[in-house]
């Protein structure tokens, strides 16, 4: 292509960016923030390398921020400084005169000066940033040059240093990162329990909700959610956690917790779920305006009483909505207008019944009932895979039915109406063998239908259990029982057919399990008739004698809608800046320490590699924390980024600088360098390793994205 062309093509791409840029300035913004903001991390990693190599004597060719191809170049020369804009993109033809200089635009100018040895470069791709050493290569074994500054003819020491000096950097700059950060403040989720997980080991050591955990295995003083977390994800099989919990009324305990692989979770966990606050947290226009039709909220309100009664606080909140058997109820929140008024306004949620798929005993006693009436399951969502996303991307129709969220299982292998622990144990039995599940399915142009639609279960590796793939609720909208099992205070299970549709409770009409359950609430302590319809032919009564009111319903509800509360922050900001150097250090500290150990966990197969964030993953995330976060967020992820940066570059594995000062040691002790041959294989079985794990963890990312 010739030069003139190339400038033409130049000039439309610049231009189409320009226009992009001006139909999308807060995008383009946060873009340029994310990317200037990661490449900053890698770039500060190749100051060090360029800054020691330059103490030790050794040439650097280039030193680079951002990546080719190179956009603007600047070094010393003889006749002044010498400027090269894009280099690569606009090189010299054969026909040319050798005499001219390369790139779109190339000049001098100043006086004469000492000629430099460095090109001082600005990348066109604004991500990260590399230093170029005489002798020194990224890719094979070191190059043999007889100049003496050559990077490959300085003592094996001096080379490890210069190798090192980029992980330093990293650590350095997260020092420095979170002395600004803890200066300036940040808000980062308390350490309150927000509520427990049930049959979680919280739970059994009588964790509850509002409790502040303020002291984990000896650590206190600026504990935040992460540090609760971490503790338990970090912990060796089997270790005892010692925790301090201070309660709601101000006492304080000591429990001892061991963190459990609970079902369905991919880490190990204690079961202490966060907390939030009333106020519902800033929305998207679309999911706000989604939120607003199906619940009449607004992102800004704070819920001031749910069903009549005023909460504090959102365990308060999930209190009441736990131990409300009712199709909906009513939520009244305070909200701001546009001058700052404050109004109470009306909203309401329709609550159901969660499967116990986080329980950590899924048997029977433990199911959700109604006097030991289990109700039949609904799917309520159904995972999908890259298969079924381009069949959707290209709008392909399927060649055989699937299941689909709203279908009423209604049977599953040999067995009607199953429970969710029978489904449990069905899916465990057919792992890798197909299951046939029979499902309700009611369409608008094709009416209710029956359908049998197979299914095989696979273990999934990260949470160690089989599965198929579904998340399922109690149907309580139709009163049909699937089942019937003893509960405390009953001798035997009711006397109610799998299937079959309650029809009254005490003689009083019910058209779904909340009306079965407000009857027999009504009834309680004395004994009354339940009715009951399997079909025209088969129908029946049977006797209860219904116990007091907290046996009759053994369920914890919950809101259909998605409910986006702001999360409970506390502030954390240094006394002065003696206080953030050492909080800068500790944070700087824990966040090094814990890579470490995650990745002595990842290699013991104690954490899962799907865990695992790649490139694509961190600037994504990276993006939705500039968007929806101030500032000061973006620069404390950088900080866990540079801090990870550090442990992930000096693992002992070539091409990792860790592993390449590993060689030099070696070098050190042998007397003399491996030979070309073996460094050539160490370096490309290295570089094979590093590139089949970006694959995975890329795939991993785009997947997520992808899948959700």
């Amino acid at each position: 292509m010739k030069k003139s062309s190339r400038v033409i093509l130049l000039v439309a791409v610049a231009a189409a960016v320009i226009v992009f840029i001006i139909r999308n300035i807060e995008t383009t913004k946060n873009i340029l923030l994310v990317l200037v903001g990661f490449g900053a991390v890698i770039i500060v990693h190749e100051f060090g390398h360029f800054v020691i190599a330059k103490l030790c004597g050794i040439k650097v060719e280039a030193f680079s921020i951002f990546m080719p191809p190179t956009l603007l170049g600047i070094k010393k020369a003889d006749r002044g400084w010498r400027i090269r804009i894009l280099p690569e993109l606009f090189k010299k033809d054969a026909t040319e005169s050798q005499t001219q200089d390369d790139g779109l635009y190339s000049f001098t100018f100043g006086k004469k000066i000492l000629p430099g040895e460095t090109e001082y470069r600005i990348g066109l791709i604004p991500f990260g940033g590399f230093v170029k050493m005489l002798g020194q290569e990224d890719v094979g074994p070191v190059k043999e040059n007889q100049d003496p500054r050559s990077f490959a003819n300085k003592p094996a020491l001096m080379r490890a240093a210069v190798l090192a000096a980029g992980v330093t950097f990293n650590v350095i700059s997260a020092v420095i990162v979170y002395v600004i950060v803890f200066l300036v403040g940040i808000g980062l989720v308390s350490p309150i329990v927000g509520g427990v997980i049930p049959g979680s080991p919280a739970e059994k050591a009588g964790i509850r909700a509002g409790d502040e955990v303020i002291e984990v295995a000896g650590k206190d003083g600026r504990l935040d959610f992460t540090d609760v977390k971490m503790a338990a994800v970090l912990s060796a099989k089997g270790e005892a956690v010692p925790l301090k919990i201070r309660r709601e009324d101000g006492t304080i305990e000591k429990v001892t917790l061991t963190a459990e692989h609970l079902p369905g979770e991919p880490f190990r966990d204690f079961g202490i779920e966060r907390a939030y606050t009333l106020t519902i947290e800033q929305l998207a226009a679309k999911d706000a305006k989604l939120l607003e039709e199906t619940t009449g909220l607004m992102p800004g309100d704070r819920i001031k009483a749910v069903a009549g009664a005023d909460v504090n606080s959102h365990w308060e909140f999930e209190r009441i909505i736990e131990n409300t058997f009712e199709p909906n109820v009513v939520l009244l929140a305070q909200r701001k207008d546009s001058s700052s008024q404050t109004e109470l306004v009306e909203g309401h949620i329709d609550l159901v019944f969660p499967a116990p798929g986080v329980l950590a005993d899924e048997s029977e006693p433990n199911l959700a009932n109604i006097c030991g009436i289990i109700p039949r399951m609904r799917i309520t969502a159904v995972s999908g895979t890259f298969k079924d996303w381009l069949r959707g991307l290209l709008r392909l129709k399927d060649k055989e039915e699937r299941l689909k969220p709203d279908d009423i299982i209604v049977a599953a292998g040999n067995i009607g109406y199953p429970t969710y622990s029978e489904l449990r144990e069905l899916t465990n039995e057919y792992e890798d063998k197909t299951l046939v599940i029979m499902v309700l399915r009611n369409e608008p142009d094709k009416g209710e239908r029956r359908l049998a639609i197979p299914v095989v279960p696979k273990r999934d590796r990260d949470a160690n259990r089989v599965m198929i793939g579904l998340a399922v609720e109690l149907d309580v909208e139709h009163p049909v029982a699937a089942k019937t099992i003893v509960t405390p205070g009953q001798s035997e299970a009711l006397a109610i057919p799998r299937g079959a549709v309650i029809t009254a409770v005490d003689g009083v009409e019910a058209s779904n399990f909340f009306d079965i359950a407000r009857e027999l609430k009504q009834n309680a302590g004395h004994r009354i008739a339940i009715d009951w319809r399997v079909d025209e032919q088969n129908a029946g009564n049977t006797a209860i004698d219904v116990g007091g009111q907290e046996q009759i319903v053994t369920a914890r509800t919950m809101s259909r809608q998605i409910m986006p509360f702001r999360q409970l922050e506390r502030l954390y900001k240094a006394d002065g800046p003696v206080d953030a150097i050492g909080m800068g250090y500790k944070r700087t500290r824990t966040f090094v320490i814990q890579s470490y150990v995650t990745l002595q966990r990842l290699l013991g197969g104690l954490v899962s590699p799907k865990g695992l964030m790649g490139p694509v993953g961190i600037l994504t995330l990276s993006y939705r924390i500039v968007a929806d976060h101030p500032i000061v967020y973006y620069v404390y992820f950088l900080g866990l980024i540079s801090a990870s940066l550090a442990v992930l570059n000096f693992l002992p594995m070539p091409p990792l600088d860790g592993g390449l000062v590993v060689l030099l040691l070696i070098e050190k002790i042998k007397g003399s360098a491996l030979s070309v041959r073996t460094q050539e294989i160490i370096a490309y079985m290295g570089w094979g390793l590093v590139l089949a794990l970006l694959l995975y963890v890329t795939f991993n990312d785009i997947a997520r994205l992808i899948l959700g």
